[in-house]
């Protein structure tokens, strides 16, 4: 923090003399002379990109960045400024390396040597601007099961872009606008902050707290929620009211079951130290990057680590259900993507994915071919399969050649009603019989869809906008007891997201657990890539 502000301090003289170093560049030599010279090292020097080189092909090599002119000048200061202080958006600066620009423009004692220094500081710009506007890092080459697609832009009209717009507008333009990303930003301010300052203090050591505990572990707690802000400052040494108060505080800010007992998960969550949640805010900054496109004047949001359903309208939250999420394990976990839901099954049969079929069904039927009794087995047509007649040991999990369907009923593993946006997944949100499972703290139990706490409701808030009477249109469906299909007159984009800390209605910042893992192998990338916590001196 300290090099930047004094580099962003410095940097106007910097490039005043610059500005007059290259001016007087300039005036050194014949105009023809000066004009070749730099043309052939830029179009040397872009020759190592596509982009770049398309670009200053196309405008005849002409500079951008180093004349004498004021919007060079301009478009110098804010390049320089933008990458000094990347770090502002948890992007790595060694990345950009403003020392050796700087050093580059210094030493740029010929019009060769300044048609190196364009095509460099176009190279830095574009990567700073791809960077801070869709992430430094490639999703799906970190994990597999994100596989959204990240809204990248063709980077030559950022070279295109640039001179026809004021400098400092295009740099502030060019990080993602949504409220979220400037709620992070606020909070990394805030966690720099306490990270400096040594965090929350020592963790509780002990594995579990309730209402009447004494003692020294309670008191650490109780230490622990004022350093927070959960609970003013006390000197009580109980497990009273105002602790059991503030334990429930905690909890809701934290996604977990709201009872006042300080159990082996909520101590989980309040032993994590500043430096974790100061990273979970990072990743989060990046995974926003990755986000950065229109969502849709109504969409849907699911967050894998909040275990959470939202219908958002412009900007709003209108309805919100629990959900279950796709268990940890290798091959069932959530994925991320966004696709559009175009319509729900009433009374939906469920077809049994090929996976589940061979890998937990077949050794079954293996052993009893009348296991699984409530699921049919069919044929290539679609007719029911006498078990009897059937020798399940002859096939292996390549061979099987059924299907297999449960028909539509209440204790359907959909539930009665399901949400269909097709993708190549084979994701959708659904009903469930398994109710139970919504009271737990972590709900990651599925075998990769998600399911909701409040399908009826769910669908009522969808259908409201094409239906005078939802509830009843729904119900008399249900009722009939017919698998229905209802489409969407208006189709809703569904994003399924993984956030770990998360910005509420209030504008403040909540945090979940990792539950797959994934932002510790995301975090451990950006480090790699250069990304570093700082503390800001109070």
């Amino acid at each position: 923090m300290a090099f930047s502000a004094t580099f962003s301090r410095q940097l106007p003289n910097l490039i005043a003399g610059l500005a007059l170093m290259i001016a007087a560049l300039v005036l050194a030599a014949p105009v023809g002379a000066q004009v070749t010279a730099f043309k052939q090292a830029v179009a040397e020097a872009a020759a190592q990109d596509d982009d770049i080189a398309a670009f200053y092909r196309e405008n005849d090599y002409t500079a951008i960045w180093t004349g004498s002119a004021d919007e060079h000048r301009a478009r110098r200061s804010e390049l320089l400024r933008a990458i000094s202080l990347a770090d502002n958006h948890g992007l790595p600066v060694t990345r950009y390396n403003p020392d050796a620009i700087l050093e580059m423009l210094r030493n740029a004692q010929s019009p060769r040597d300044r048609g190196f220094a364009e095509v460099e500081l176009s190279r830095v710009f574009l990567r700073y601007a791809r960077d801070v506007q869709t992430g430094v890092l490639i999703p799906k080459r970190i994990i597999s099961q994100i596989v959204r697609e990240i809204p990248y832009r063709d980077r030559k009209t950022y070279l295109q872009d640039l001179p026809k717009a004021s400098p400092a507008a295009f740099f502030r333009a060019l990080p993602p606008r949504s409220l979220e990303y400037n709620a992070l930003l606020k909070e990394k301010i805030v966690m720099e902050k306490l990270l400096s300052q040594g965090g929350w203090g020592p963790a509780v050591p002990a594995g579990k707290l309730e209402p009447g505990d004494t003692g020294n572990d309670v008191i650490a707690l109780r230490n622990r929620l004022i350093a927070m802000g959960y609970l003013k400052r006390s000197n009580a040494v109980g497990y009273d009211a105002s602790l059991t108060d503030a334990v429930r505080q905690f909890q809701e800010a934290h996604g977990l079951n709201t009872d006042g007992v300080a159990g082996a998960t909520t101590m989980k969550q309040i032993n994590i130290g500043v430096e974790q949640r100061l990273q979970s805010v990072m990743v989060a900054l990046e995974r926003e990057r990755w986000f950065n496109t229109d969502r849709g004047k109504r969409h849907v949001l699911v967050n894998i680590p909040d275990f959470s359903a939202k219908i958002i309208d412009d900007g709003k939250t209108t309805f919100q259900t629990r959900s279950v999420v796709g268990a940890a394990r290798e091959d069932r976990p959530t994925p991320e993507f966004s696709d559009v839901m175009e319509h729900m099954v009433v009374n939906p049969s469920w077809y049994v994915p090929r996976s589940i079929i061979v890998g937990e069904y077949l050794p079954q039927l293996k052993r009893n071919p009348y296991a699984v009794g409530h699921i049919e087995i069919t044929d290539s047509r679609g007719r029911k399969v006498n078990r009897g007649a059937v020798n399940f040991n002859r096939y292996t999990a390549r061979t099987f050649p059924f299907a297999m369907r449960q028909p539509p009923s209440n204790t359907n593993a959909l539930g009665l009603v399901k949400f269909m946006f097709p993708n190549k997944y084979n994701i959708y949100l659904h009903d469930t019989p398994a109710k139970s499972l919504f009271d737990r703290d972590v709900r990651a139990f599925s075998h990769g869809c998600v399911r909701l706490a409040e399908p009826f409701e769910f669908a009522y808030a969808l259908m409201a906008p094409q239906s005078a009477d939802p509830e009843g249109e729904f119900q008399a469906i249900l009722r009939s007891g017919r698998e229905t299909r209802i489409v969407l007159d208006e189709q809703v984009p569904v994003h399924l997201i993984y956030r770990t800390a998360v910005t509420n209605a209030r504008g403040h910042t909540e945090y979940r657990d990792d539950v797959y893992g994934r932002d510790a192998l995301i975090w451990k990338a950006l480090a790699k890539a250069g990304v570093a916590l700082r503390g800001v001196q109070g």
